[in-house]
């Protein structure tokens, strides 16, 4: 590979996270057509149902594409979905190189390679394959579990308070973290909250970026007591609110939240009566949400890591210190986990911490 290919791999890159949180459950694609050394067409998916990243660059490129090279980021599918298959279109657009970041992992839809090469197109697989994984890594989950991704969020004091108060709500970072939660909400399929912060902040769970979308509102309340005139069930928004109750629930109270506009689903409790996360999270990826911001509070935090159910954590560190006031991060016994792939951020004053979750001993 050359230095070209890795600059318009690079280019194809950001083209696909145009397309977070758009997407699912399809993955972020991103195609880039060059003709001697020159881009003419670009492309990205942009949302399950239309059509895919090679097809938007092959329109774009128009003749040009004749005798070009396609770098795209994830294999050209090779079946009839919603869309007719991209590997069809690469060929009669007459394409003769192609250069893929990655394989599909999902068996309907592989085996575009294959094809192409068949045809007598030169296709090379692995090109910035890494970080082409890294950008669909709710996709690669949902696609081999059916669950959706999930990424614990915090903001927190150096000595891990989420509160200067127990009972209290009120930020504890800057603006500059504030945007970037918004970013993550806006890139993510859903957040999700326990009743105690939704009872305490009385929070709207939307995106305030100028051109974001909301994500699913996912509320964990065993007993339904969310009152029905809560501010995220009186906004206007074009997300829904989920609610997480357990089979005994009140039917009145199921009633009024419903005619206030929430879906309710009944799941089971844990054998310490708490609702089922792992069946919470399979109702989610059912309904082909691939990822799910988690921001808490202490008990929610607590609850998905030792059931084992987070994969990455955000978290965004002020620069003081609560003391023994505040509410810790977690609440309950949890289990040890190291972060891996640990990057850090400076946001004026804060320090954002962010990495994969890796459940383990770490004395061993």
């Amino acid at each position: 590979m050359s230095e070209a290919d890795l600059r318009f791999m690079r280019l194809a890159l950001e083209l696909a996270k145009k397309g977070k949180g758009r997407t699912a459950p399809n993955p972020c694609v991103g195609a880039v057509l060059v003709q001697d050394g020159q881009v003419v067409g670009t492309g990205w998916h942009q949302k399950a149902g239309t059509p895919h990243a090679e097809v938007h660059a092959i329109a774009d490129a128009g003749p040009k594409c004749a005798g070009a090279t396609l770098y795209v980021t994830l294999e050209p599918c090779n079946h009839t979905g919603r869309t007719p298959p991209c590997s069809h279109a690469v060929l009669a657009a007459g394409i003769r190189r192609a250069v893929v970041g990655m394989a599909d992992p999902n068996p309907a839809a592989a085996g575009g390679a294959d094809f192409l090469r068949s045809q007598g197109v030169a296709v090379e697989i692995g090109l910035l394959e890494q970080e082409c994984r890294q950008l669909n890594y709710p996709f690669l989950k949902h696609s081999r579990t059916g669950l959706p991704w999930t990424v614990m969020k915090a903001g927190m004091s150096l000595d891990g308070k989420i509160s200067r108060q127990r009972g209290q709500g009120g930020p504890i970072t800057g603006p500059e973290s504030r945007q970037q939660v918004h970013e993550l909400r806006n890139e993510l399929d859903a957040i999700l909250i326990g009743i105690s912060t939704a009872l305490i902040d009385d929070p709207a769970l939307t995106c305030r970026l100028e051109h974001g979308r909301d994500p699913l509102r996912v509320i964990l309340d065993s007993q339904l007591r969310l009152p029905p005139d809560a501010k995220m069930l009186r906004q206007k928004s074009d997300a829904a609110t989920w609610i997480f109750c357990r089979k005994d629930a009140s039917t009145e109270r199921r009633n009024a939240l419903e005619q206030a506009g929430a879906v309710i689903h009944h799941i089971d409790a844990d054998q310490n009566g708490q609702l089922d996360l792992a069946q919470a999270l399979r109702c989610l990826g059912q309904a082909d949400i691939t990822s799910v911001l988690i921001e808490g509070g202490a008990t929610v935090h607590g609850a998905f890591l030792r059931a084992g159910l987070i994969d990455q954590a955000f978290l965004f560190l002020a620069p003081y210190f609560l003391g023994e006031r505040g509410t810790p991060l977690l609440s309950g016994a949890a289990p040890e986990v190291l972060l891996q792939e640990i990057k850090t951020e400076t946001l004026n004053r804060d320090v954002l911490l962010h990495g994969l979750i890796v459940q383990e001993n770490i004395q061993n």
